[in-house]
């Protein structure tokens, strides 16, 4: 598989490109605003040669840039940057009408799994408190992480109804109808996602720990691999796993 990695001199590229290798992959460009002085490409732009799809690991800030490129080429893309604004996911729906995409919160095939768990418990204990907790490094930026909302969302499938609370920090009763998300950032933490189901009587506790962060870039190339020769049309771990 030849690959255009977008966002390669950062943490998450430089694993995704090491991984890449070791699957027997070309990494074919490198782009990333940061490089300099021959290092790699600056901008997509700058390359169009041969490619079978685009990973992008670099920030959301990019999104016009890469949905662009990627529309322009007629080249399937692996989203896997996150904090995405309203307008820039209706650019990244945009482009799903002509190329594939593939959009996930998280590229872990164990979180994809976890999402389903934890909608099916919320639908065997529909009168049950549900609390995420979340935890990161003291370097992320957006708050909740996209996973907390990918699973809150997951859960709001089987309750209709239900508000997401974030970061709870008035008083006052907890209503039945929320979904409570909390964020911890701290240390060097690669993610943990935990979520608990409380019906008073019994509790019920999901979990993922992500022990470090080369299964994202195995995720992400299983995602590529996965979206590379298919239809136009958006794709996410659940494609995968179902």
């Amino acid at each position: 598989m030849n690959i255009i990695l977008n966002g390669a001199k950062g943490r998450m590229g430089r694993i995704v490109d090491a991984a890449a290798a070791a699957g027997g992959h070309s990494v074919v460009a490198r782009v990333d605003f940061g490089y300099a002085g021959g290092e790699g490409l600056r901008t997509l732009d700058e390359y169009q040669g041969p490619a079978d799809v685009v990973i992008d690991f670099s920030n959301h800030a990019a999104t016009a840039q890469v949905v662009d490129y990627c529309t322009k080429r007629g080249l399937p893309v692996v989203v896997a940057t996150t904090g995405q604004t309203e307008e820039e996911l209706a650019l990244i729906d945009g482009a799903a009408k002509t190329v594939p995409v593939f959009l996930s919160a998280n590229m872990s095939l164990g979180v994809a799994l976890l999402a389903d768990l934890a909608k099916k418990a919320a639908a065997v204990f529909p009168d049950a408190d549900i609390e995420i907790i979340e935890k990161h490094h003291n370097q992320k930026l957006d708050v909740p992480s996209g996973t907390a909302l990918l699973l809150a969302r997951r859960i709001k499938e089987a309750r209709p109804a239900a508000e997401f609370v974030i970061g709870r920090h008035e008083n006052g009763k907890r209503t039945k109808a929320e979904i409570g998300i909390h964020s911890l950032r701290l240390g060097n933490e690669v993610g943990v996602h935990e979520i608990i189901i409380a019906t008073g009587s019994e509790t019920i506790t999901l979990k993922h720990e992500a022990e470090n962060r080369s299964l994202f870039a195995q995720g992400a190339l299983a995602a590529a691999a996965f979206i590379a020769g298919k239809a136009p049309g958006m794709y996410d771990m659940r494609s995968i796993i179902e």
